[in-house]
C-alpha cells in the first residue's frame, strides 16, 4: 500500500470523510457542526479538487486512529442530540421530546438562531442595548463575526463592551434567558413573529408513496379536483429520477428510446456509476460504451443542467406509465407506480 499522502491537513481529511458519505449521512454531520466549522469544512470539500486513493487512505488512517485514542466527547451533548432528534422526527416532536427529555433546561432559541446570522442582521439586534447583554452575546459568536459588531457599534460604546467581555467570568442562567428575551424581542419587532412551516408537497408525497397504490389512486384525482397545481407539485415529489432505477430492461429500453442523448447523458452525469448500470443493461454493449465515453469527455456541468436533464426523463417515464408502455413496482395492491 503506498504510503498516506504527506500534504493532506485535518479540516481537509474530514472533508474527505465527509465526502465518502452519502448525502443524508453527510446532512447528519453537518447539522451537528457550527458555523466557523461548517465554513472551513466547506471551503477545503470545493478546494479539494481531485481526491486521490493516498488522500482518502489517509483520512480513513485518521479517523480510526483518532477513534482508539478518544470516546465520545460530552461537550454540547445536548446540542447533539437535539440535532439528531430534529433530523429524524422534525422540528416540532424534537422539541416536544427534548422537552421531556430536559425539562429544566433553559433552551436559548434566539442566541442559537443569532449565531447563524452575518454582522450586517445582528447589529441592529443590539444597538443602544446595555454592554453587558453586548457582551454575553459577543462571546457566544465566531471571532470574525463578532468583531465586525464590535466594529459597527458607536466609538463610545467598544471599550465598554469589550472591558465587559474581558472580565464576564461566571454568566448566570438568568442573564442568558434576558438576552435570549432581547433577542426574540428585537428579532420579532425587525421581521415580525416567526411563523412555523410545516407539511408541505414532499411530506404529502412521502406519506402517499407509504400508503400504498390504493391510496395514491383516491386521493390525488381528488386533490387535482380541488387544486391541480397543488397534485402536480405532489406528483413531482413521488416521482423521482430515482424510481427509474426499479425498472427492467424492457421498460427502460421503452423509456431511452424516447430520450434524446444529450439529455441522457447530462442525467446520468449527476449520479454515481453504479447506479448508471440500469441504464446500461437496457443498450448494446457497444452503445453502451459510446454513452460512457460521452459521459466521461462531458466535462463538468452545472447541477441546474443535471436536474433538468433528468426532469425530462421523469416526465416521458410519467407518460410512459400512463400510457401504460411501462411500470414501476411488481404490480401488487401495495406497491407505487
Amino acid at each position: 500500500m503506498n504510503a498516506p499522502d504527506p500534504q493532506i491537513t485535518d479540516a481537509e481529511a474530514a472533508a474527505v470523510m465527509v465526502m465518502l458519505m452519502d448525502d443524508a449521512q453527510a446532512a447528519r454531520i453537518l447539522a451537528l457542526m457550527d458555523p466557523h466549522e461548517l465554513r472551513l469544512l466547506g471551503e477545503k470539500m470545493c478546494s479539494l479538487g481531485e481526491i486521490g486513493p493516498r488522500a482518502i487512505v489517509h483520512a480513513i488512517t485518521g479517523f480510526r486512529s483518532r477513534a482508539e485514542k478518544q470516546g465520545i466527547l460530552a461537550q454540547d451533548r445536548v446540542g447533539q442530540v437535539r440535532g439528531l432528534m430534529t433530523s429524524a422526527v422534525g422540528e416540532v416532536k424534537a422539541a416536544s421530546l427534548m422537552e421531556r427529555i430536559l425539562p429544566d433546561q433553559q433552551d436559548s432559541q434566539a442566541i442559537e438562531l443569532a449565531r447563524w446570522l452575518n454582522p450586517a442582521a445582528l447589529v441592529p439586534l443590539v444597538m443602544g442595548e446595555h454592554p453587558q447583554a453586548v457582551a454575553v452575546l459577543l462571546v457566544q459568536l465566531e471571532p470574525e463575526v463578532a468583531a465586525e459588531v464590535l466594529h459597527a457599534l458607536p466609538p463610545a460604546e467598544q471599550s465598554q463592551v469589550v472591558h465587559r467581555i474581558a472580565t464576564l467570568g461566571p454568566v448566570s442562567a438568568e442573564a442568558i434567558a434576558m438576552l435570549d428575551e432581547l433577542l426574540s424581542r428585537r428579532i420579532g419587532a425587525a421581521h415580525g413573529p416567526a411563523m412555523l412551516t410545516m407539511g408541505g408537497p414532499r411530506e404529502a408525497a412521502e406519506i402517499i408513496n407509504n400508503s400504498g397504490k390504493a391510496v395514491e389512486k383516491r386521493v390525488l384525482p381528488d386533490i387535482a379536483k380541488l387544486d391541480k397545481g397543488l397534485a402536480r407539485a405532489i406528483e413531482q415529489e413521488m416521482f423521482k429520477f430515482e424510481h427509474l432505477f426499479t425498472l427492467d430492461a424492457q421498460s427502460m429500453g421503452s423509456l431511452l428510446r424516447e430520450v434524446e442523448s444529450d439529455t441522457l447523458i447530462d442525467a446520468l452525469k449527476g449520479i454515481e456509476t453504479d447506479q448508471r448500470e440500469v441504464f446500461f443493461r437496457a443498450m448494446s454493449s457497444r452503445a453502451a460504451d459510446g454513452v460512457r465515453d460521452e459521459i466521461a469527455g462531458r466535462g463538468r456541468l452545472k447541477m441546474a443542467d443535471v436536474i433538468e436533464a433528468q426532469r425530462q426523463i421523469v416526465a416521458a417515464a410519467r407518460r410512459l406509465a400512463a400510457e401504460g408502455v411501462i411500470a414501476f413496482g411488481q404490480g401488487g395492491e401495495d406497491e407505487y407506480v
